[in-house]
């Protein structure tokens, strides 16, 4: 199938602002892009990028006084496959985890490993190792925490989301490789877009979505704790140790979104 995927997104500036933002396919998927992905400002100021450390692309730009639009759309070529369920795959031994894995066992930003260890040996600590355990984590995340975009706060930590029972997908993301990460499965967040695609419509505005992914068998599996069902058309954008490594937009100085629009449909042919 072929999904038609973009944004546009707008922000007010007060004076000249330099912008990063991570709006683009992830390169794992640079071979299903259908033509050119093209991210375009308004004004037509210059965008430069780069990979940042986790091989992300990112964009540089400045905001003009007056502020700026973004726009981006493309297609993107898919399976149509549901996200893999592998019930086989086994947990790495952390000695013989590839060195560029043991980041993802460390606590971070948004991921306080320190504060739930204790919490997540006692749920899960007699679950079977492996898949089984990391499918516990994800079913225990989805049953504790209540989705809800008033529930939304960009400070809220995993060690929040499980006192308060409350969040929005990040925060579904973030708990559960938490919990990953305390029982010593590496775990890293994920952002990019997921349409209803293969499930009913939710009337709820389309957006960009948070979800995470497993070290398993030697390589890496998605889980999303908000759905826990497999979906189809996930389209990665960027990876990290937690939600503050992908940021969609980044502004150095005062900007005030005006216009967030997100498009993530299959298109039908005709």
């Amino acid at each position: 199938m072929e999904i038609k995927v973009g944004f546009e997104i707008s922000y007010a500036a007060a004076q000249p602002t330099p912008m990063v933002v991570m709006l683009s396919i992830h390169p794992s998927r640079f071979a299903d892009i259908v033509g050119t992905e093209r991210i375009a400002a308004e004004p037509d100021v210059p965008i430069s990028f780069y990979r940042d450390s986790f091989g992300n692309v990112c964009g540089r730009l400045t905001a003009p006084a007056g502020g700026v639009t973004l726009r981006g759309e493309t297609l993107v070529r898919d399976s149509g496959l549901p996200d893999a369920v592998v019930p086989t795959a086994q947990q790495v031994p952390i000695d013989q985890l590839p060195d560029d894995v043991l980041l993802y066992l460390m606590p971070s930003r948004y991921c306080e490993t320190d504060k739930l260890t204790d919490i997540a040996w006692s749920l899960f600590g007699n679950t079977p190792l492996g898949w089984p355990r990391v499918q516990a984590i994800v079913d225990f995340v989805h049953n504790h925490v209540t989705f809800g975009y008033e529930h939304a706060h960009h400070m809220k930590s995993a060690h929040d989301v499980y006192e308060q029972g409350a969040g929005v997908c990040r925060d579904f993301a973030h708990l559960a490789l938490t919990f990953c990460r305390c029982m010593n499965i590496p775990a890293r967040y994920c952002t990019g877009y997921l349409g209803d695609i293969g499930v009913p419509r939710n009337p709820a505005p389309m957006d960009f979505s948070g979800w995470f992914q497993v070290y398993l068998s030697g390589q890496w599996y998605t889980f999303d704790a908000r759905h826990n069902v497999p979906r189809i058309g996930r389209i990665l954008m960027g990876t990290g140790r937690d939600a503050a490594d992908v940021a969609l937009t980044t502004s150095f100085g005062r900007m005030d979104l005006v216009k967030f629009f997100v498009v993530s449909d299959e298109v039908v042919p005709a």
